[in-house]
């Protein structure tokens, strides 16, 4: 009885079960016109989100041809991504595993290649890649997980991870993996903010693209003080070595009161 549960358990799902759990195209594009209201502010209706957005129209397409793909066929799924490609400027690989409430906000110059992996809740701004750094087949494209928001124009190439929630800031480029909540900026990306929630109160998704922080400018500020630092101290030294040597040459001088007065009389003065 028990072996034959795990048997059950351990097997993989029925391709009949799969089809069934498998949401389907309709709920899936359902979706992803709904998330745009929560996104973008400037969406007003449905009937301009579905006939004036490109990255709607991208992911539509996307999702026809990536359920042909996943029927077997290669050549027709292909040809639809090109069309999209044309129309939309953005390439999406039908081989691409994308989750729901996908957004593109803008949409052109945005490239997912075959292998990438896509969770849920993600939003993409135009220039996006998500590029692989070989010609060796098998797994060469990033996995970007839930809640995932990447600004424009960031490259993200290879193999890697980014993870729940975390934000890779307008052109970047990462090449390893991201931690669960970061933020990520630079060339190569460097994580420069510590682990904290990415959605608002209300359920949104949390851009704050303007708290996104500059590790280069904090850097220069940083030596900057420090030459201020540095030039405090010198001029601190060599005040006192000044009077030393002011000390020592009038140890023996019988005119030493004149010339303390004289510096005093010159420092009011000034």
């Amino acid at each position: 009885m028990g072996s034959a549960v795990e048997e059950v358990v351990e097997s993989p799902l029925n391709e009949e079960k799969q089809s069934e759990l498998r949401p389907s195209l309709r709920a899936l594009i359902g979706d992803d016109i709904r998330c745009v209201f929560h996104r973008d502010p400037a969406a007003r209706n449905r009937l301009e989100v579905m006939t004036t957005y490109p990255g709607v129209h991208a992911v539509v397409l996307y999702r026809l041809a990536h359920r042909l793909w996943q029927w077997g066929w290669r050549y027709l799924p292909r040809l639809i991504s090109y069309i999209g490609r044309i129309w939309t400027s953005i390439d999406i690989h039908p081989g691409a595993q994308i989750g729901r409430r996908f957004f593109i906000d803008h949409g052109a110059g945005v490239v997912i290649g075959e292998t990438a992996e896509v969770g849920d809740d993600v939003t993409l701004y135009h220039g996006v890649t998500l590029g692989g750094v070989t010609w060796n087949r098998g797994k060469r494209h990033p996995t970007l997980e839930d809640g995932v928001v990447v600004g424009a124009g960031a490259k993200i190439l290879g193999p890697i991870t980014i993870g729940r929630q975390a934000r890779v800031g307008a052109n970047s480029v990462v090449i390893s993996s991201v931690r669960a909540g970061e933020t990520v900026v630079g060339i190569p990306g460097k994580a420069v903010q510590a682990k904290q929630a990415r959605v608002a109160d209300n359920g949104d998704i949390n851009l704050d693209h303007h708290l996104i922080p500059d590790p280069v400018a904090e850097a220069v500020g940083c030596l900057l003080d420090r030459i201020r630092q540095l030039e405090t101290e010198v001029s601190r030294l060599n005040a006192s070595e000044e009077t030393l040597h002011r000390e020592e040459e009038c140890g023996s001088c019988q005119a030493i009161q004149l010339c303390e007065t004289a510096h005093a009389e010159t420092a009011q003065g000034g």
